[in-house]
């Protein structure tokens, strides 16, 4: 079985080059684009929710489209939130340490 070509990663890549252009202003990402999931472009946020928020709202994601969860037992929360844009699949991940004081009382209530 033989690689497919760069070719086929064109709709992540022309994404991030129109965010290049029309998004230069906004934080940085860790970027992900894979030939397992060709059309989707990651961008991932660690320990810097304010850029996920950033990205989430120029990218019209509505706030009530992005999930949430926790991993490390407990010790990290993490945003997720799709969209599509310029032909691809956008997904943003935001991670950030949940401070020591706060562990286990934003799942108590998601526990029942």
């Amino acid at each position: 079985m033989s690689a497919p070509a760069l070719s086929a990663l064109n709709a992540p890549l022309l994404a991030l080059r129109v965010f290049s252009a029309e998004f230069a202003h906004l934080p940085a990402p860790a970027l992900g684009v894979s030939t397992i999931f060709p059309d989707r472009l990651e961008l991932s946020f660690h320990d810097d929710l304010r850029a996920f928020e950033a990205w989430r709202s120029a990218l019209g994601i509505d706030p009530s489209l992005v999930s949430y969860h926790e991993q490390s037992g407990g010790r990290t929360r993490v945003l997720t939130a799709e969209t599509d844009y310029a032909g691809a699949r956008v997904r943003l991940i935001g991670y950030a340490q949940i401070p020591e004081g706060d562990r286990g009382r934003s799942r108590q209530g998601a526990v029942r």
